[in-house]
């Protein structure tokens, strides 16, 4: 059986359509194409983000903390309790502490990251975190994220401009 989150596959698949639209607008931007959101324990999307590493000069400028900022002024809180985080590519070990802190109920991502994901951080240690390790569910749009920054990178190893 396939994992899936408290809102089943066909739900989260709709957010995750959702998180690709945020990542379309950060490949138009010239941005990594990642896109993100915060859906609350009923459903109702409470934040969003997409990468502006390339705009803001920071790393900190992840689609995750923008989602994550996103939805604790929204709730006027920064424990996301019983909130979800749907990212279109794994996010990076910084993003990783930043969701552990935040308390969220689990991650829904769709790529990947076979340099800088999570899961090849030994130090990073999820049961540090004494509030609970949110459930992670890999694979959703995996094809629809995972082409989204190969083209992008082919463009870029190319030289050109994004289009």
């Amino acid at each position: 059986m396939e994992k899936t989150t408290i809102f089943g596959i066909e739900r989260d698949n709709a957010y995750m359509r959702e998180a690709l639209k945020l990542a379309e607008r950060a490949f138009r931007a010239n941005e990594v194409p990642v896109g993100s959101l915060i859906v609350d324990s009923e459903g109702v999307i409470i934040g969003r983000g997409m990468n502006k590493v390339e705009a803001r000069h920071s790393q900190a400028a992840h689609a995750e903390c923008f989602a994550i900022q996103a939805a604790g002024k929204k709730i006027r809180d920064w424990r996301l309790d019983g909130c979800w985080l749907y990212v279109t590519l794994e996010p990076c070990s910084m993003c990783m502490s930043l969701i552990l802190l935040s308390r969220l109920a689990g991650v829904v991502f769709g790529a990947s990251s076979p340099l800088f994901g999570f899961h090849l951080d030994n130090a990073l240690s999820i049961e540090l975190y004494k509030k609970g390790t949110p459930l992670i569910v890999k694979g959703v749009c995996q094809e629809q994220s995972s082409t989204l920054l190969k083209r992008f990178f082919q463009i870029k190893r190319n030289h050109k401009e994004v289009e």
